[in-house]
């Protein structure tokens, strides 16, 4: 069984994204590894060839792709991102392809259980795709964000031979009729850290991903230097956010050792909306039982 891993990263050093990171964490399990590295203005693609060549182990085929972000077409739901996942995709030889995003990152002791995971499912052609645990990060490295405003986990590693691809803003993967794959659970965990970065640097991305999603922002309001989702970028207490005491990563050790801002989640003043009632009433039943209503699956668990 070959398994190939696959992902893609554009600006990467720019928008503070842990995609060394990532990509170490994905090195161990994998036989080749394709990157896709969209065309930016940063060091991001000198950075991966500086690892491929000294951490590399001959697994990293690298290619760089224009993303057209002149087109007004393809700034539109985050199509874009699908769009160039399944250009990586497209590229994988394995039996087994595992899918990172550039701010996600797997545990060093889950590799020997995905692995496990991926040999039971080879045996078994009704498994088109594995799905895999989330833990979101947000604010900071030791809190986590866990309610409905999460997904609790996602198919991140799939059968080539299925002809899956990724949909929407590549969250996740289909079928190419549009139909949800069969998938099992990997026992695998992915660390999150998409909302954990320098203030600086989460807000300059929010301005570029906000684009991927609503377009480029008219004059008046690029002037008032706010994204189209506002002031989401800012790091706020608000429900569902919890104190995390587990482990990290060992990949993650260095930078979050190095970790340059502070945020308190316990002084920071709470923001409640109305529609909070709802989460707090579902959520409590979701802890009580395990269930999470009305949640909403891209997949059919096997």
């Amino acid at each position: 069984m070959k398994v190939s891993g696959f992902t893609l990263v554009r600006n990467g050093t720019r928008f503070d994204y842990p995609y060394l990171e990532s990509l170490r964490s994905l090195l161990p399990i994998v036989d080749e590894l394709i990157i896709n590295v969209g065309i930016g203005d940063d060091d991001t693609l000198q950075r991966l060839q500086r690892f491929a060549a000294e951490e590399g182990q001959n697994k990293i085929i690298l290619f760089e792709s224009d993303w057209h972000l002149d087109d007004p077409e393809r700034k539109r739901g985050g199509k874009i991102l699908a769009e160039q996942t399944n250009l990586a995709l497209q590229r994988c030889t394995g039996d087994w392809c595992v899918y990172l995003q550039a701010d996600e990152v797997l545990h060093e002791h889950d590799h020997v259980r995905l692995r496990q995971a991926m040999e039971r499912a080879n045996g078994d052609q009704r498994v088109e795709g594995l799905l895999f645990d989330y833990l979101h990060f947000y604010g900071s490295f030791d809190v986590v964000q866990h309610s409905r405003g999460t997904y609790r986990h996602e198919v991140r590693a799939i059968r080539r031979s299925s002809g899956a691809e990724s949909v929407g803003d590549a969250q996740s993967f289909r079928r190419a009729d549009g139909t949800k794959l069969n998938v099992v659970r990997a026992g695998t965990r992915v660390f999150h850290y998409g909302w954990v970065r320098t203030p600086e640097a989460m807000k300059e991305k929010t301005f570029f991903m906000d684009q991927l999603y609503h377009g480029t922002p008219k004059p008046e309001d690029a002037v008032k230097g706010v994204p189209h989702t506002g002031d989401n970028y800012r790091y706020k207490r608000f429900w569902g956010l919890q104190r995390y005491r587990g482990e990290h990563p060992a990949v993650m050790s260095e930078r979050i050792r190095t970790k340059g801002w502070t945020w308190d989640l316990e002084n920071s003043p709470l923001v409640w909306t109305w529609k909070d009632g709802k989460k707090i009433a579902l959520d409590s039943f979701e802890q009580l039982t395990g269930i999470r209503l009305f949640e909403y699956k891209s997949y059919k668990l096997l």
